[in-house]
């Protein structure tokens, strides 16, 4: 098995604080039937947790202390529910209102899928070997995810790790080909969200967006 060699000592947080925010700006997109509470809800409680983030720990340098990493992962999950239910409100729209509008709904399914892609990189980054901040330390076979370089150490001689921006891709070409496509999962958490992402990005698309074009008008 391949180890991990030249660990690196830090990762940047504002990639993933640009997708966050990205996410949040495609989730307001969205109808307001489709949004669980007052519009401003998610906005805020994803404000309160991430700006103590970012001030006490914004380039990953040190290991994340307990209260750090479980605001991380909950900003990831309050997002990740908030997806969910609008997405199970459109196919519940959907299957009710047969005079449902098409235009709507296929902007509505593009934001949900887009947002489904950064939502699981968000996931695959911040749980891939423990985290940004320990994963560097950790060798290959102990981490969620197995990526081409590390697989291959006679044409990738010089130290690598993945940043964002891989989990990124990874995540993009699951929900693309409802499978794992250069980088394999390695664990059965990693499995089960690749398979959920899978699921989401099959209903948006081959449900939702499929049904939105018969009744384009």
């Amino acid at each position: 098995m391949v180890k991990q060699r030249g660990p690196r000592h830090h990762e940047p947080r504002w990639p993933a604080a640009i997708a966050l925010v990205a996410a949040l700006a495609l989730y307001l997109f969205l109808p307001s039937t489709l949004i669980v509470g007052p519009r401003w809800l998610l906005p805020a409680l994803e404000a309160l947790l991430v700006v103590p983030l970012v001030i006490t720990n914004p380039d990953r340098r040190d290991a994340d202390t307990t209260p750090l990493r479980v605001v991380s992962i909950l900003l990831i999950a309050i997002i990740s529910i908030a997806n969910i239910s609008a997405l199970t409100l459109l196919v519940h729209d959907l299957l009710r209102n047969t005079d449902i509008d098409g235009k709507p709904l296929i902007y509505s399914a593009i934001a949900l899928w887009f947002n489904n892609v950064i939502v699981f990189a968000l996931w695959y980054w911040e749980l891939d070997g423990g985290g940004p901040a320990d994963r560097h330390n950790v060798a290959v076979e102990d981490r969620d995810f197995l990526f081409p370089q590390q697989n291959a150490p006679d044409v990738f001689t010089d130290p690598w790790s993945p940043t964002f921006f891989d989990y990124l891709y990874t995540s993009f070409t699951n929900s693309t080909a409802f499978s794992p496509t250069d980088t394999m999962p390695l664990t059965r958490r990693a499995k089960a969200l690749m398979m959920l992402q899978s699921g989401s990005a099959l209903v948006t698309i081959v449900l939702v967006a499929s049904r939105a074009i018969n009744i384009l008008k």
